[in-house]
């Protein structure tokens, strides 16, 4: 009674606390898109021997960030449900204490594996977070201030993206790399804190079901389908039975997935919606939009650091060309959407995309720094005119009474693009560097076992670190081994980014194809429906 008197209460004139509430969402929206983005800047130094790193593999890298992802997005209609169910506070309080524990687990690992494991607890954890947080701004703010709310809320996510490079760079230059996942556990208890003394407890009336069939299903194709494509490039033999068995496999179990969720009454994701042409094409932009970006920002912190040699910080601030364009544009594209459509809005913005992917093409190891900095912009502004209108589209192909499905689709699908994009773009990377480095390490060092030019030759860091090792134990010649991993490397970044700016323009096929050129807004759809949807 007291719960319905509360809901009723913030219905009308919301919760008198409400906007320190949303400050306390903030910040736990904050650590989980802070996560990733200062996770990029630290992955040189990951990478690095001890005791300075953790001696990470090109593929561990990958799976550090893949196994927060997969878990991530496989868990967030379940945590949503959960929440409903047992209550919006209590799921983001336990998110809240478990994401900083696996933090702080994570800032310690030992091994590569250890990092592996952790992370996949913060995706677990952070997938608790998400989903409460716009249920609970809904429960706590009128109608009339929802929108505001809402954008603030969303507004923290560009902050994330723009200050998290910088932050990673700044700890990397003064403490050791796990203090980038300690800078979570000050925000954790702040956040905490907050929730614990404001908000009030809220919950769905009418829950839905939970669906473990189908969430495993998921989940057990996703990891296996993506394990296959990081073992290519790990072992570079695509005919390995244990790379096209993953692969193939995982494909089975995604069927599967399919199948089931078509047959089931409670499915964890309702894949009937991908018969909606524009809802596919929405989906299909937002997934790689992030397949690009995350591709895209895996190995340019190796380009940054490696091959230029910046450190972790200025490796940050170079970052933030792309983040400023996305903060700056994204409000802008709204206009743009309304007075063009969607569809020239979203096409225009892809194929942007597309011509800065390939513009990378002029950045080299001896190229202006200007030139990257504007592409990177470019790329950033571009995306941020893909978001909005796919958004808007995922919004109105779908009746009313289900737009919070559509903004659940929308976060799941963002965080699977980002993760194919680093398995697919950084196998990629792999087999173009390794390609050109096996023969030349094979011929300058001939005491090298096979199997150990196969190591090294995987990643430009495994070089420099044979060299630099080398070099200690009185082999000069394999210095001269250094220019031509640098070469080898900004090749091999060519090769992705084509590759990268190839998908995209099919993307902006399908979306010509399949996205109408103007939408109008489902009647009925009320201010709440809306603005979720845009922050999605």
């Amino acid at each position: 009674m007291t719960e319905h008197r509360d809901a009723e209460h913030a219905e009308q004139t919301g919760h008198p606390r409400r906007w320190l509430i949303l400050g306390g969402l903030v910040f736990s929206l904050l650590v989980v898109v802070l996560d990733n983005t200062v996770l990029n800047v630290a992955l040189k130094t990951m990478s690095e021997p001890k005791p300075k790193g953790l001696g990470a593999s090109q593929s561990d890298l990958e799976w550090a960030i893949n196994s927060y992802t997969l878990i991530f997005a496989g868990l967030l209609f379940t945590w949503g449900i959960l929440a409903d169910r047992l209550g919006r506070k209590r799921i983001l309080m336990l998110g809240m204490v478990l994401f900083g524990l696996s933090s702080v687990l994570t800032a310690y690992a030992q091994t590569p594996g250890e990092l592996i494991a952790a992370r996949a607890a913060m995706g677990f954890s952070g997938a608790a977070i998400m989903p409460s947080t716009l249920a609970i701004i809904a429960n706590v703010f009128p109608r009339r201030e929802q929108g505001k709310a809402i954008g603030i809320w969303s507004g923290s996510v560009g902050l994330a993206i723009a200050i998290g490079p910088v932050v990673g760079g700044a700890l990397l230059n003064n403490f050791w790399w796990g203090s980038v996942f300690l800078i979570n556990v000050p925000i954790i208890v702040i956040a905490f804190v907050v929730m614990a003394v404001l908000l009030p407890e809220s919950k769905n009336p009418k829950p839905g079901r939970l669906d473990p069939v189908g969430v495993l299903l998921e989940m057990a194709g996703l990891v296996l389908f993506v394990y296959g494509i990081i073992h290519a490039g790990d072992t570079g033999d695509w005919g390995n039975v244990t790379v096209w068995g993953s692969i193939l496999l995982g494909a089975v179990l995604m069927a599967g997935f399919v199948f089931w969720e078509l047959r089931t009454d409670h499915p964890a994701l309702d894949v009937r919606l991908f018969s909606n042409r524009q809802f596919s094409a929405a989906v299909i932009a937002v997934a790689l939009t992030f397949f690009a970006m995350m591709g895209g920002m895996f190995f340019f912190s190796f380009y940054l650091q490696s091959v230029r040699g910046y450190s972790p910080l200025m490796s940050g601030v170079f970052m933030l060309p792309f983040a400023v364009a996305m903060v700056v544009f994204a409000p802008l594209s709204a206009t743009m959407v309304k007075r063009f459509g969607p569809r020239p809005v979203a096409v225009t913005g892809l194929l942007c995309i597309a011509a800065a992917m390939a513009c990378y093409q002029f950045v080299t190891q001896s190229s202006a720094m200007w030139i990257y900095l504007l592409i990177a912009f470019i790329q950033g502004a571009a995306m941020a005119n893909v978001m909005p209108p796919a958004t808007t589209t995922v919004m109105t192909s779908l009746p009313r009474q289900i737009a919070g499905v559509g903004s659940s689709v929308n976060n799941t699908v963002r965080q699977l693009g980002g993760a194919l994009g680093v398995a697919v773009l950084g196998t990629i990377l792999t087999t173009a560097y390794r390609d050109r480095m096996q023969p030349l390490i094979s011929h300058v060092d001939t005491q090298l076992t096979p199997d150990q030019v196969h190591s090294v030759s995987g990643s430009i860091e495994a070089t420099q670190q044979m060299v630099a090792g080398a070099a200690a134990s009185g082999h000069p010649q394999a210095q001269q081994l250094l220019q031509p991993a640098n070469e080898a490397f900004v090749h091999a970044m060519h090769v992705t980014t084509v590759i990268g700016a190839a998908v995209m323009v099919l993307t902006a096929l399908v979306v010509w194809l399949w996205l109408p050129k103007q939408v109008a807004a489902p009647v009925g759809m009320d201010a709440s429906a809306k603005a979720e949807s845009v922050a999605a």
